[in-house]
């Protein structure tokens, strides 16, 4: 019931439920898809490579105040602090559980001065207008509700010449047939399944201008799914000691469908950077 309604309490305790899911699958605290290439190792590396790649295009060497929205245990906001010293994060994420984890590892691997934590859904942030030179959306926008409403706070709190920039997967056609052919990941794939259009709309219509998009599904979920595949004998074992058998076996569908509507052109990973 929880996939099929998506409320935001819904979300939240599917993600309480499965997030140890991805930390046994991934072997770390990022709750993202990753991004691979010739040199990627395991996921591990392909998350933090994602992260990377926000950060870059977020251009956060010339800003101070990031708003990172949907943070989940704030392993990425923790990378960009390493990498970027003088930035100041705000974790904004309705999560209250994911909070209390990361505050632990915050407390333990950073200042926490500059590192801020946020219990507020997306839809209404509570920030100032202009507060924010960058707000980011790694891999959670596919879950807010209505995504209008996020989009047209980002604009309110982003300061002149700031950035929004989203890491969302997205359907590439709006048809119903598009839900009939990712079958199973319409149940284990928990967002709004939002195709590409209606989120450059949205943009649009906000005020915002869109800048920069790169569609990278090929570096995400072709490899994702080949390295379960290959290393399903090892990671079911690890995976059953916590969840039933049958979850197990729903996630490896889900690999074989997600690779197959990857090949098919029906899923995409948009990196999408905006601007007033």
């Amino acid at each position: 019931m929880w996939t099929l309604r998506r409320s935001e309490t819904d979300v939240v305790n599917l993600y309480n439920y499965l997030s140890g899911l991805m930390q046994i699958s991934t072997g770390g605290n990022f709750l993202n898809f990753g991004y691979w290439d010739e040199t990627t190792k395991n996921p591990l590396d392909a998350q933090s490579e994602l992260c990377d790649m926000v950060g870059t295009m977020a251009d956060m060497l010339n800003t101070k105040q990031v708003l990172d929205v949907g943070s989940g245990f704030s392993e990425p906001a923790i990378l960009w602090k390493q990498n970027y010293p003088h930035i100041t994060i705000t974790c904004l994420n309705i999560n209250s559980n994911q909070l209390r984890t990361a505050n632990k590892q915050i407390s333990e691997k950073q200042d926490t001065n500059t590192i801020n934590l946020i219990n507020s859904t997306a839809t209404k942030i509570p920030l100032a207008d202009e507060s924010c030179d960058r707000v980011i959306a790694l891999e959670s926008a596919q879950h807010f509700r209505p995504i209008q409403e996020f989009i047209s706070e980002s604009k309110r709190i982003l300061r002149k010449d700031g950035f929004v920039v989203l890491a969302i997967p997205v359907l590439l056609k709006p048809t119903k047939m598009s839900i009939f052919k990712i079958g199973i990941l319409k149940f284990t794939w928990s967002s709004e399944h939002y195709d590409l259009d209606t989120i450059k709309n949205t943009i649009q219509n906000s005020g915002l201008k869109i800048i920069e998009t790169r569609l990278i599904g090929s570096n995400v979920y072709l490899p994702l799914a080949d390295y379960y595949i290959k290393n399903r004998e090892s990671l079911r074992k690890e995976i059953i000691r916590r969840y039933p058998s049958y979850v197990e076996k729903i996630l490896f569908k889900s690999m074989l469908k997600m690779k197959q509507a990857a090949r098919n052109k029906t899923i995409e990973y948009a990196l999408v950077k905006c601007t007033k």
